[in-house]
């Protein structure tokens, strides 16, 4: 099979395999449609919460506002409660989701306290519980993002795998760290390609993803359908075109040039603007705008100089001034 192609669920055709991961703090619609544009084919909305969800918290709600060019949107719950899985899915369904994601993987520690997230790999049956009730209320595809255990002495994919497809999922994405690793160490993609040989089901692999090499990868040594990239796309939205190009050309793609980053990250701040007053939306941006500028000459200063702005015209400043600066240096 070509490494770049379409995954088929029941009802769903996810026009290619190299997917935006829902990252709570990152993935809103400004940065979806970034994405979007820079050649991702699928993204996540933030996790949300389904006892929010259930309640209509109008905040909660207003994460589920498609980008305009969205085509296809995941949305992926946090919940312990059955109940509470089954309200929320009716709570979003107006929204028009694709999917309905169930995260057991988060390793948050708040996430976590109350039960959710990774905190689920201890209780495959509760897993199951809450698959069959969200199932109950919906036809669309429902998918779960797990992780590989607890900690190394809890290695439980497997059968955490076996009580979802056993509820009816359609998908199965595996971050092969444990709950306790959070993102240290080394992801064990031999985990993936064990799951992937085990279920009938598409697996998406997730994990030290940061270059189109590192998806390539991953994908021939385990065997994967798909991958999510998370981490590597913050502040490098331009990832999912360079990936797409190399997994089907075989050749390795250019790098972006620095001024085609700034001026992606100018173009990221616009539209972070539409949604939120200008002031707040320049103050939450400076943690895009870091990752945007990280390995680039002098970076640093330009990050420092970043901290203090609070309008797009001291972003559009301090770009062009660093630009025309370094101009004959690139």
């Amino acid at each position: 099979m070509e490494l770049y192609h379409s995954i088929q669920l029941p009802g769903l055709t996810i026009p290619g395999n190299i997917i935006l991961a829902p990252m709570a703090g990152y993935t809103d619609a400004p940065f979806r449609q970034i994405c979007l544009e820079n050649g991702a084919v699928f993204t996540y909305s933030e996790m949300v919460s389904a006892e929010a969800c259930y309640r209509e918290n109008k905040k909660t709600l207003g994460l589920l506002v498609r980008a305009e060019n969205e085509d296809y949107l995941g949305v992926q719950i946090f919940t312990s409660n059955a109940k509470s899985a089954a309200l929320a899915v009716k709570a979003i369904l107006p929204s028009r989701p694709s999917l309905v994601d169930l995260n057991c993987g988060c390793s948050i520690k708040k996430i976590l306290k109350s039960g959710c997230g990774a905190q689920l790999l201890s209780d495959p049956r509760k897993i199951r519980d809450i698959i069959l009730a969200i199932r109950d209320v919906t036809d669309l595809p429902v998918t779960m993002k797990i992780r590989s255990g607890i900690d190394r002495e809890s290695i439980n994919y497997i059968e955490v795998a076996d009580a979802g497809i056993e509820a009816g999922i359609s998908l199965i994405t595996l971050h092969p760290r444990t709950k306790s690793q959070v993102f240290t160490g080394k992801a064990d993609w031999e985990h993936l390609e064990i799951l992937k040989n085990h279920v009938p089901i598409p697996v998406i692999g997730s994990g030290d993803l940061f270059t189109p090499e590192d998806v390539k990868n991953m994908l021939t040594r385990t065997g994967c359908d798909g991958v999510m990239l998370a981490r590597g796309a913050i502040g490098n939205p331009f990832i999912f075109n360079r990936t797409r190009q190399y997994l089907v050309t075989g050749r390795e793609p250019p790098q972006v040039s620095i001024e085609a980053k700034l001026k992606g990250a100018l173009k990221h701040i616009r539209l972070f603007i539409r949604s939120r007053s200008e002031e707040r939306a320049c103050i939450e941006f400076r943690k895009h705008f870091s990752a945007y500028t990280r390995y680039i000459p002098d970076g640093a200063a330009l990050r420092r100089s970043a901290m203090q702005a609070s309008s797009y015209a001291e972003y559009e400043n301090l770009v062009n001034e660093y630009l025309a600066s370094k101009r004959a240096e690139f």
